[in-house]
């Protein structure tokens, strides 16, 4: 299966909340595949030495860049994290600390050295994952698949998962009757009796699911046919079960079909996401709450403004954010002194509590690096 550490809002806030100097955010490409992994290894070993340029040229102290050498080469030299990798890595480091996240979507290489972390491309992941489950359901079988974008599709092992529904309730079959004190006066038959089988088999499903799926912020898509995935919606705890259903017997579908189908449903998800938000801003921006010059959101950033923000992924602005006023000064370079002023501008924007919605550029509300949502104008 996949290895992902999909990040949360609160460490997102975490990472964002760090100023020392020096904060080096490393993103690589990386396969699940284990023999590709001396490939990323290496690649990690030459961020590393790039990053070690920059502080010299900056003029940081001999002392702090061995100390941040010594943190990376021992993940470097961590054979078993290098067997267990997703489509992306990104790497956050400081001369004390290291804190990495394994991505389901692939993500372009980056370092950045500087007193802050680069997090926008870490912000596409949480925005759209490319990453789901399916639960492919039937009476007589049951199976969690893991899907990504371009992945092929993998079993997910889940302890204590039953069987069938025979196996849920403790029978040999679930046709004729049994006898049961608490339904009925004793007695269960027919397609009644049935529908109370497959409800417990439903919830045996899902007590299994919960310690798998804790703590995770991915679609749950279900495979089934009625009335079994009608039943497993009624008794289903997790909270991002997808409206979308890959409909039918998915004991008749291969892994493979059906992690097409997840993926169909999952580009619609997202798409209506994406049209809704940019709705939201629209109707913001007619009522004189959104912005779209750079500096003019850096400043609402910067004054706890921004209610909701939109980032390009794919551009990069070198420069700074002034502390006290968000005045902008660019910069023609990226450099150990100089950051990205979009992923300031979103930084600031997160630690105000703001939504953040990192995005391709077609997909940018007036076609700029930023656009904001104000919840005032500054």
């Amino acid at each position: 299966m996949l290895h992902t550490d999909i990040p949360t809002r609160d460490d997102v806030d975490t990472l964002a909340a760090v100023r020392k100097h020096p904060c080096v955010s490393i993103y690589l490409s990386t396969t699940p595949l284990p023999q590709d992994s001396d490939k990323a290894r290496v690649e990690l070993k030459n961020r590393l030495t790039e990053a070690v340029q920059q502080l010299r040229d900056a003029g940081a102290e001999k002392g702090v860049i061995e100390e941040l050498q010594e943190t990376l080469d021992d993940l470097i030299g961590d054979s078993d994290f290098w067997r267990s990798l997703s489509y992306s890595l990104a790497v956050f480091a400081t001369p004390d600390s290291v804190r990495t996240f394994r991505l389901p979507n692939r993500l372009s290489g980056a370092i950045e050295v500087s007193d802050r972390f680069y997090l926008k491309p870490l912000l596409r992941a949480v925005t759209f994952p490319q990453a789901a489950f399916v639960l492919a359901l039937a009476q007589n079988s049951v199976r969690l698949l893991e899907i990504s974008a371009e992945s092929p599709v993998y079993a997910v092992s889940v302890p204590g998962l039953p069987s069938d529904v025979a196996d849920a309730v403790g029978l040999p079959s679930i046709n004729g009757r049994t006898q049961d004190s608490h339904i009925m006066g004793g007695r269960i038959q027919g397609g009644e009796g049935q529908k109370v089988r497959m409800r417990q088999y439903a919830r045996a499903i899902d007590r299994a699911l919960r310690p798998v799926l804790s703590g995770l912020d991915l679609p749950l898509i279900l495979a089934a046919a009625e009335p079994l995935a009608g039943i497993y919606r009624s008794v289903n705890s997790y909270p991002n079960l997808t409206d979308g259903i890959i409909a039918g017997n998915p004991e008749e579908t291969p892994d493979e079909d059906l992690g097409r189908a997840a993926r169909r449903i999952l580009d619609e998800l997202y798409a209506a996401q994406l049209t809704e938000l940019v709705d939201r801003m629209a109707r913001r921006a007619a009522h004189g709450r959104a912005v779209t010059d750079l500096s003019d959101v850096a400043r609402a950033a910067t004054y706890g403004a921004v209610e909701t923000l939109f980032v390009d992924i794919d551009q990069s602005v070198p420069g700074l954010v002034d502390e006290e006023s968000g005045a902008v000064t660019l910069s023609d370079s990226e450099d150990a002194v100089s950051y990205g002023v979009v992923d300031e501008i979103l930084r600031r924007a997160l630690l105000s509590g703001a939504e953040i919605f990192a995005v391709r550029s077609d997909d940018m509300p007036g076609g700029g690096a930023v656009a904001a949502g104000v919840r005032f104008m500054v």
